[in-house]
């Protein structure tokens, strides 16, 4: 009897493999690649989605923004993602036409290792151009200690530390680097990938954070989720009206204030140095990037389903994980141009 019992099991067993590869293979599986800097934000946001749509997994790649936008061109994934919007160039140099679709705000800060020095660093962005170009080499710098009266500055040199990758976050912090710093401008320049002229290279934001907790006297730029979760300390920065900024939520919603009532057609603008009291100065929007044309019906459907949501419900968890949700007038926009996408 009980022989008869395992060999009923066995069958079952058996008769059941087809059933399961079948839900698996049911599963629609969506694939992107691209930008660090949103990369806690698209987790939640695919973690949610499923729980709403179970039919569709997404496997996305935080590899940098320049990885995202190479991935598309060459057509290996389903969308891309970056920090940076795609230029002409490369816009010319994609197979088919690419739609930029905002999907939250963040901040850059510069997080810095002094563990002897209680109180939060001050800086102005000629001065942090001038530590990353390495004419400012050291803590107790006069240009430093000027604009931070009472704190004792320690006389080490400072380590800076930029991303080795492609980086739509190096595309943010130079962007503005060179707005106010013609210096910088001319030497350096914007980028996703730059010569570097001093410091540290670690690639994504994950590896900037963690070189600059391992390196005493480090200075390095990242997205603030991460200098939050690692409990960096980051610097306070001097807007355009003269202002000191800490970065915040509402200092990101400000420098996008200007931007929602002006915003191009292709959404690809910068908010870096924005006007405004309260603007937190090194603000961007991060961008994902869909085919124009989709070539696969039932993937083109899921990933406009799911656009949607994003800028709809999925916008009230940005705040939890210290993005800033779009400013309503851009939803409203890029819900309309959710109606250019082709599905065959």
């Amino acid at each position: 009897m009980r022989n008869g019992y395992r060999i009923l099991a066995v069958c079952l067993a058996i008769a059941l493999v087809p059933l399961v590869a079948g839900i698996a293979r049911s599963a629609l599986l969506i694939n992107g690649a691209g930008a660090t800097f949103p990369y806690p934000i698209y987790s939640k946001w695919f973690d949610e989605y499923t729980k709403i749509d179970s039919s569709v997994h997404f496997n996305y790649q935080s590899i940098g923004s320049g990885g995202g936008i190479t991935m598309l061109r060459n057509q290996t994934v389903d969308f891309g993602a970056s920090d940076a919007p795609m230029n002409d160039d490369q816009l010319k140099q994609s197979p088919a036409p690419v739609l930029h679709f905002p999907s939250v705000m963040g901040a850059v800060v510069l997080a810095y290792n002094l563990p002897d020095v209680k109180q939060k660093i001050h800086l102005t962005g000629p001065v942090i151009a001038d530590i990353f170009t390495g004419e400012i080499v050291k803590w107790s710098d006069p240009k430093i200690a000027q604009l931070n009266p009472g704190v004792t500055l320690p006389d080490d040199p400072i380590v800076t530390c930029h991303r080795s990758d492609g980086s739509g976050t190096s595309y943010i912090f130079t962007d503005y680097l060179s707005k106010v710093s013609p210096g910088w401008a001319k030497v350096v320049g914007k980028g996703t990938s730059l010569k570097w002229p001093v410091g540290l290279g670690a690639k994504g934001n994950e590896g900037v954070t963690g070189l600059v907790q391992q390196t005493p006297g480090a200075l390095g730029y990242v997205e603030l989720i991460y200098a939050l979760k690692n409990n960096i300390p980051y610097a306070i920065v001097k807007n355009r009206d003269g202002n000191w900024i800490n970065a915040t939520l509402a200092g990101v919603t400000a420098a996008a204030a200007g931007a929602a009532s002006n915003m191009p057609a292709d959404f690809r603008v910068s908010i870096t140095d924005a006007p405004g009291a309260d603007s937190y100065p090194i603000s961007s929007f991060t961008w994902l990037l869909i085919y124009k044309n989709e070539t696969d019906k039932v993937k083109g459907q899921a990933i406009v389903k799911f656009l949607k949501w994003a800028l709809t419900d999925g916008q009230k968890l940005a705040p939890a994980l210290d993005y800033a949700p779009l400013p309503q007038a851009v939803v409203e926009k890029e819900l309309q141009q959710i109606n250019q996408i082709n599905i065959p």
